[in-house]
């Protein structure tokens, strides 16, 4: 799929007319037309200002091959796809999963502020905050480096499986004039899947962070020891909150 089939495809997906799309990048309608037909080449002022509309990396709007293969269940190893990175989900992550993101949304889903930029991290929040205070993962996603900060790479197929079955409703609607997904629950949360300790931690992160923005979230994710010292585009890894700063860490290492 070339740049133009892909923007296309991209915008369409998330409900963003060509003329919304020209405002935002600083072109005209017919040339959003001729880019997406393959009529005109996107400049690097242009191809940044895409890539953050749409919330992720230049390389994976030039490259979509590289985008690793979301395993959510054991069943669907059988099939013959070779992705670069293949990343599983089990059944008992993939619950986690869905009850934490249908207790953010009862909680804050509502907050003009909050749509799918803020949920990442506040996701990211969650998974990492808990990992060091812990010692063990709450839902365990795979978070990927992107200019806009820790990204889920699970949350595109878990949300289409959540919308399948009738457990969220995803809108487009605006923030300050830029487009924003939005997620509302269908239901209630399980909360027999989470431990007490697992809704005190998300309770606090809510409480911390809920009420910023997607870019002062974003800017927030950014000054993490975590995201810092992963390379763009890889996988953050988890051990690295064990050398957070003070102003992260939610453990007391002065002590040891």
């Amino acid at each position: 799929m070339n740049l133009g089939k892909r923007i296309k495809k991209l915008r369409e997906l998330n409900g963003i007319r060509q003329e919304h799309l020209a405002k935002i990048i600083g072109i005209s309608r017919p040339a959003i037309s001729q880019i997406e037909n393959g009529e005109r080449k996107v400049n690097t002022e242009e191809l940044i200002k895409i890539s953050k509309v749409f919330n992720m990396p230049i390389d994976s709007l030039l490259n979509p091959d590289k985008q690793p293969k979301v395993i959510l269940e054991e069943k669907e190893r059988g099939k013959d796809l070779e992705p670069q990175i293949r990343i599983n989900m089990p059944q008992k992550n993939l619950v986690k999963f869905q009850e934490v993101f249908l207790y953010i949304l009862n909680k804050v889903g509502s907050k003009p502020n909050i749509g799918e930029t803020v949920i990442y991290k506040l996701l990211y929040f969650i998974d990492f905050d808990y990992y060091e205070k812990y010692e063990e993962q709450l839902i365990g996603a795979s978070y990927q480096k992107n200019h806009h900060g820790p990204t889920p790479i699970e949350f595109k197929k878990v949300i289409d499986r959540m919308i399948e079955k009738k457990e969220i409703e995803k809108i487009q609607s605006k923030y300050f004039n830029y487009p924003q997904a939005k997620y509302l629950p269908l239901r209630k949360p399980d909360l027999t899947k989470l431990k007490a300790s697992e809704i005190e931690l998300i309770d606090n992160v809510l409480n911390r962070l809920s009420d910023m923005n997607a870019k002062q979230i974003s800017d927030y994710s950014h000054n993490d020891v975590p995201w810092l010292t992963a390379k763009e585009g890889e996988i953050i890894e988890y051990e690295s909150v064990f050398y957070r700063t003070e102003l992260y860490s939610m453990r007391d290492y002065g002590a040891i």
